[in-house]
């Protein structure tokens, strides 16, 4: 089966897309974003959270939270970052792929993009994060990528590889904390290999940690099914918040895994890409939140890269 596409209404919204393949289907807006608002398996769980309130409406003139998955500017700003996608955003399909194009942002001159290709079968989906400088003047930007998750799932991250003192004088990776994470939250699980966060819906405190890995990966376990998105960073690179490839976030309504490309110099009407791979995965089970029950779980799923 190859990629279908159709245009259909979707939350509310009349105009959305449809990208469907002989396992997964996902859903993009155009009416506003652009945004991914559902992924998952035919006739299964939509892996990414929605903010039932928000869909369907269009041209609020400050940032909604809608949910779904999107790219942003790093570092955070609440200006430049928090710029409105509530306008249409330009839909061109060509040969299965999807490039969705959003109006430029005044405040700040980019134009962003979303280009979708999913497999023509099997649950895999790769994603173009794309932003343009449109000023008469360089910009420094990271593509920031997020994906809020639907709650209740459980979100880990693999840290670089491990090593003995005797070894590794040297640091191997950054651990960075945001002033309102509580390292004492029961939400996080600390292991040798790997970070765990939790969602609760019952803990309205938010809490974030980023790291870098070269390996840059993350998995959420929704029940028995599993999102997993990965890219390759570069250690030779600057990337922002303290040197963060990956970050994840969490509040009473979701969980988030974000990804972040290095910081780039862009001149007048130049584009950076920041490119996500995306699987998904059913029948997994973690019983145990300990190093041997993930590396038994997700090593043969990261072998598949």
């Amino acid at each position: 089966m190859s990629v279908n596409i159709q245009k259909q209404p979707w939350g509310g919204w009349p105009n959305c897309y449809r990208i469907a393949n002989d396992q997964l289907e996902l859903i993009l807006t155009s009416d506003i974003g652009p945004r991914i608002m559902s992924c998952g398996f035919h006739g299964g769980q939509n892996f990414l959270k929605v903010f039932e309130d928000q869909l369907g409406k269009s041209g609020e003139p400050d940032w909604q939270f809608r949910g779904g998955h999107r790219v942003w500017l790093a570092p955070e700003d609440r200006i430049q970052t928090y710029q409105p996608d509530n306008l249409p955003a330009d839909i061109q399909i060509e040969n299965g792929v999807v490039t969705a194009t959003q109006p430029v942002e005044p405040a700040t001159g980019l134009r962003k993009q979303l280009v979708i290709r999913l497999a023509e079968s099997g649950a895999k989906v790769e994603v173009d994060h794309r932003m343009q400088n449109t000023l008469d003047t360089p910009v420094t930007v990271s593509a920031w990528v997020l994906t809020m998750l639907a709650p209740g799932g459980t979100a880990v991250t693999g840290f670089p590889p491990r090593g003995s003192h005797a070894n590794h004088l040297a640091p191997t990776n950054p651990l960075v904390m945001w002033a309102f994470t509580d390292l004492r939250d029961p939400r996080w699980s600390f292991l040798e290999k790997y970070l765990v966060l939790r969602h609760d819906p019952s803990n309205k405190d938010h809490t974030k940690l980023g790291h870098f890995n070269t390996d840059t990966w993350g998995a959420y376990l929704l029940g028995s099914e599993l999102f997993l998105k990965s890219y390759q960073a570069d250690p030779a690179l600057p990337y922002p918040d303290m040197g963060c490839s990956y970050e994840t976030f969490a509040s009473a309504d979701m969980l988030e895994i974000e990804t972040l490309g290095p910081l780039t110099v862009l001149q007048p009407g130049e584009w950076v890409t920041h490119t996500e791979k995306w699987w998904l995965h059913r029948e997994v089970s973690i019983p145990e939140w300990t190093d041997a029950g993930i590396d038994a779980a997700l090593l043969p799923l990261l072998a598949l890269r």
